[in-house]
């Protein structure tokens, strides 16, 4: 088998599956798995220019889609070098990753009959069943049906430890200028950590909102996750929110990683945000996922 990760989230199913050594093409967001070969091929780079800040990132991705072109860049000739057995793309945000109609007509041009899976979930349900997809497609059934049960039983683990807690209410941002709501799994996230998300869009994109209106659902505490950035960056970010959010407790989290990437890592991003909440119920997480202000 020989896999083709054109979105980071199921570079990081293919690695919590042991296929690390079956991976042949990735994007410039994914990192190296454990049993990956080295050197293995960046067949998607992102258009976005570097050094942008979030407001200027904002504008360009607002004028790309307005114009009709791609954020992300597909290198086909790499991709046919390749030779995939299995393309692991997704659907269901443009501006996150890669989509899957460029992925179709790529190959068309390159001619490979390749097995194409979608990662396209909405909840963590749904999450945890494209892990399933993933691991049937790639000849490991055995393996995804071990690692949803674990995930699963972490996630009823957490579940008990706040369940007599007070409920925080919580407001989590995906951007800060302007900023954003939180939309598809991330509201769960949120709940199954113990507190009440806010201004959520269950299921659905995230939205750009005003800070006034944010600030008049009185939140407890808010969490600063920008999209696609890790923990030091939502760290400069929670600083700037302060000046909007006066008098609310502030948490900072690795985005990337364990908020907006559909794989495993959410089920890590509830027990950090579980900790951030409710820091006497379950254990600190490791250093470098969450931070309180």
């Amino acid at each position: 088998m020989r896999i083709a990760s054109l979105l980071p989230a199921a570079t990081q199913i293919v690695g919590a599956l042991g296929l690390g050594g079956a991976l042949v093409a990735r994007t410039f967001e994914c990192g190296l798995p454990s049993g990956a070969p080295e050197g293995v091929p960046v067949v998607v780079d992102t258009a976005i220019p570097p050094g942008l800040e979030p407001k200027e990132i904002d504008d360009w991705v607002a004028e790309r889609a307005a114009a009709g072109l791609p954020m992300y860049e597909l290198d086909r000739a790499a991709l046919a070098a390749a030779r995939p057995d299995l393309i692991l793309t997704q659907d269901l945000c443009r501006v996150c990753a890669l989509p899957a109609g460029t992925v179709a007509d790529a190959l068309v041009d390159i001619g490979t009959d390749a097995a194409v899976v979608s990662v396209d979930p909405h909840t963590l349900d749904e999450v945890l069943a494209a892990i399933l997809a993933v691991g049937e497609a790639a000849g490991a059934a055995d393996a995804a049906e071990r690692l949803v049960g674990g995930l699963r039983g972490r996630l009823a683990a957490v579940g008990a430890a706040v369940a007599e807690r007070s409920v925080p209410r919580v407001l989590l941002l995906e951007w800060t200028d302007p900023p954003y709501v939180a939309g598809h799994w991330v509201p769960e996230l949120v709940r199954r950590a113990g507190g009440e998300p806010l201004a959520a869009v269950e299921g659905g994109r995230s939205v750009a909102a005003e800070w006034g209106e944010l600030a008049a659902l009185r939140p407890d505490v808010a969490v600063v996750a920008p999209c696609g950035f890790g923990l030091a960056e939502a760290e400069r970010r929670a600083g700037e929110v302060a000046a909007h959010l006066p008098g609310v407790a502030l948490v900072a989290m690795d985005s990337a990683a364990y908020v907006v990437q559909a794989g495993p890592g959410l089920v890590d991003g509830v027990e950090a945000l579980a900790w951030a909440l409710h820091p006497d119920a379950v254990p600190a997480p490791p250093a470098g996922r969450v931070s309180r202000r």
